[in-house]
């Protein structure tokens, strides 16, 4: 028996840093959707317990590291599964990357594995075994936009952005989320207009939500990958109509009405940075 899914990247549309919490994880508030960059995801079924990954990338483990064994592991223990799987993963997302390709992984490996062996589990309950891996698994077991609060756990479902092209330059680096957040001051971040975020997506106004996106990480990622802030300043210079780092970073996005004008910047971005990507949001 074989199952297909699909692992969608995730996209910030605003992300706020607000305190530090007690277990040494910080209070935040997102509003993230998602986009048709996708990793794909094959789930054969094993009649042992052994879980094998399989994937062509020389920067993502295919052991016990990888947040996609983790997660059918997780499933398998909490559940008390005899079975196993082979999984093979096809990478699309880049990795390291702010977009969330390993937490979208881990999520398809749930929902498929809920799947394969038949366990009928609701995405409440994966994203139950899922908020365990990482903050993000949640979001991505359901894939639809959302205000995660928490560490990112505490979902709250909202109106999908209006349909738009996404042009996404990310430079030839991978960030790591802990080291961000270990530089993190939060003495004189910004924190962006969630309220009026959430405002354009209810009112489907595009150029509303481009006024107000932000991201509280973004001062710090700059400080310690300055390449990432001189490609905001690129897409900006040649006409975005803003520029915005997903996640801890680095890439840097931006959002557009028109395939002809993401196309120019699309174009205009090839040669600066050394990778670009043309995609549109998901209605979900």
């Amino acid at each position: 028996m074989v199952i297909y899914e699909t692992a969608p990247a995730k996209l910030n549309l605003s992300l706020d840093i607000l305190d530090k919490r007690e277990d040494g994880f910080h209070e935040v508030e997102m509003l993230m959707t998602t986009i048709d960059l996708t990793d794909r995801i094959e789930l054969k079924l094993l009649d042992h317990d052994d879980i094998k990954i399989s994937l062509e990338s020389r920067y993502v483990p295919a052991d016990e590291r990888n947040l996609a064994y983790k997660a059918a592991k997780a499933l398998q223990e909490k559940y008390k599964i005899n079975l196993g799987a082979h999984i093979k993963i096809d990478k699309e997302i880049p990795v390291s990357a702010g977009l969330g390709g390993g937490s979208s992984d881990a999520a398809a490996v749930l929902r498929g594995l809920n799947r394969l062996w038949s366990l009928g589990l609701s995405y409440d309950d994966l994203a139950l075994v899922g908020a365990e891996i990482g903050s993000d698994v949640p979001f991505c077991v359901h894939n639809k936009t959302a205000l995660a609060k928490g560490r990112g756990e505490k979902l709250t479902f909202v109106q999908a952005p209006p349909l738009s092209w996404v042009v996404l330059a990310k430079p030839d680096i991978g960030v790591s989320t802990k080291n961000v957040f270990k530089a993190l001051s939060l003495e004189g971040i910004s924190h962006p207009d969630t309220n009026s975020v959430l405002e354009a997506l209810e009112k489907q106004d595009l150029d509303l939500l481009c006024n107000h996106a932000g991201n509280s990480l973004e001062k710090t990622t700059f400080k310690l990958y300055p390449e990432v802030e001189h490609i905001k300043k690129k897409m900006l210079s040649l006409g975005s109509p803003m520029a915005m780092m997903s996640g801890s970073g680095p890439t840097i996005y931006s959002l557009f009405k028109k395939e002809s004008t993401a196309k120019r910047i699309y174009n205009g971005l090839q040669g600066f940075c050394d990778e670009v990507y043309m995609v549109r949001t998901l209605k979900l």
